[in-house]
């Protein structure tokens, strides 16, 4: 194959993933693309935030809405506590 024809992508590490999830999961609301970009402790390609973002989505974490991404997913051991309270019909 030609160089030219090789097209290497990029992959976001698995640090930087944690540092996107973190910044969402403490949110609480929905943040513009701009919004998370502030508040993440250390600049990330915005190629690279894309990427993870739609990893994010496609897994089932986060949706992207009209007024921003918001964190959907819950985690197992919040998922057990409101097992235990609810009601079982």
């Amino acid at each position: 194959m030609k160089q030219a024809q090789l097209q290497v992508r990029h992959s976001p590490t698995l640090g930087t993933l944690l540092m996107v999830e973190g910044v969402l999961k403490e949110a609480g609301e929905p943040l513009k693309l701009a919004e998370i970009k502030r508040r993440l402790p250390r600049k990330v390609m915005h190629s690279t935030l894309l990427q993870i973002l739609d990893y994010l989505q496609m897994s089932g974490k986060i949706i992207i809405g009209i007024k921003g991404i918001l964190w959907i997913f819950t985690e197992r051991k919040e998922l057990d506590a409101l097992i235990k309270r609810g009601l079982e019909v």
